[in-house]
């Protein structure tokens, strides 16, 4: 358990890297579009070949799975992704992440719609707790107006990753975490390439230097630390986790993301939102473990075993 937990710490701490990446390449005049597709690419062709190696043969595992990865792919990497560095585009990665945090009480307030059963206490605790840091975080009456447009691609991430949730739900299968993640990776490259084909998606990448700190590096090392260690990395020291902790806990000790996101952002871009926000944010994660929180107090059925789609996380 312990051993289990620093590994889930540490893909968090590399998960967390990605805006703040991301953001040094954005503001060099890459699209979002042109950093996605490239992480995105670059990811896929690292994780193929130990992708290969665990099929071991067993390629009819994917030809029985291939539509949740091809849904894996569509919602919970090529489009929560690209909607994420829209809103980092226009927002600081804090924010922007806190928002598509929002995904859990999207979740128990679609369920306590749509089936019209009341979620325990706890539950609803969490729900208020987490609304009210959304209204602290836009910081509406601030001296700083807060982007819309990034509002709503933060908020449109946050579906995204709610409706992931929805489908991986409902599946239990055989397939290995890595595999669907590598399937996940390469079906998400193809639709941004299509998309970048026909014109739908604005592609335009350079070679301009980044700033990361007080370090002035050449555009390749963004990239290579968005593909290398916030994907890649991120990537197998999650399924790790999700191995050794299971993927209830492991998915509760993700939400430190946001803490090291904001650190990230903070010594990389000198980027920190405002106090008020600050605040927001904590309220919003505090909300969050409270849901997640009353999830793991569900007793387990016997003999369960370890769901495998809900192992590997959309990138975020």
């Amino acid at each position: 358990m312990a051993s289990g937990l620093g590994v889930a710490l540490f893909s968090s701490a590399v998960f967390g890297l990605s805006g703040s990446f991301a953001k040094a390449l954005l503001e060099t005049g890459w699209t979002p579009g042109a950093a996605v597709t490239a992480r995105l690419s670059g990811a896929a062709l690292v994780l193929a070949v130990p992708a290969a190696v665990a099929l071991r043969g067993r390629w009819h595992q994917l030809r029985d799975n291939w539509l949740t990865v091809l849904l894996f792919g569509l919602i919970g990497v090529a489009a929560c992704q690209l909607f994420y560095f829209n809103a980092v585009a226009r927002l600081s990665v804090g924010v922007a992440l806190l928002l598509e945090y929002l995904a859990p009480v999207m979740i128990v307030l679609w369920l306590w719609v749509a089936s019209r059963r009341k979620p325990r206490p706890l539950t609803i605790a969490g729900t208020l707790l987490s609304l009210a840091g959304l209204v602290l975080v836009l910081d509406l009456t601030g001296a700083v107006k807060i982007d819309v447009i990034g509002v709503l691609w933060g908020v449109a991430a946050a579906v995204c990753l709610a409706v992931y949730f929805f489908i991986t739900a409902k599946e239990n299968d055989t397939l290995p975490p890595i595999v669907l993640a590598s399937g996940g990776l390469m079906v998400g490259a193809a639709v941004m390439w299509l998309a970048a084909a026909t014109g739908l998606l604005p592609m335009a990448a350079g070679t301009a230097e980044t700033r990361l700190g007080p370090w002035i590096t050449p555009w390749w090392v963004p990239l290579a630390g968005l593909v290398l260690l916030a994907t890649v990395l991120a990537y197998v020291s999650g399924i790790v986790a999700a191995r050794a902790l299971g993927s209830k806990v492991a998915s509760f000790v993700s939400l430190t993301e946001v803490l090291f996101a904001v650190i990230w952002a903070w010594l990389l871009l000198a980027e920190l939102p405002g106090p008020v926000q600050l605040l927001g944010g904590l309220l919003i994660v505090g909300g969050v473990v409270l849901v997640r929180w009353d999830e793991l107090r569900i007793p387990a059925p016997p003999a369960a075993e370890l769901d495998h789609a809900n192992d590997v996380e959309p990138v975020p």
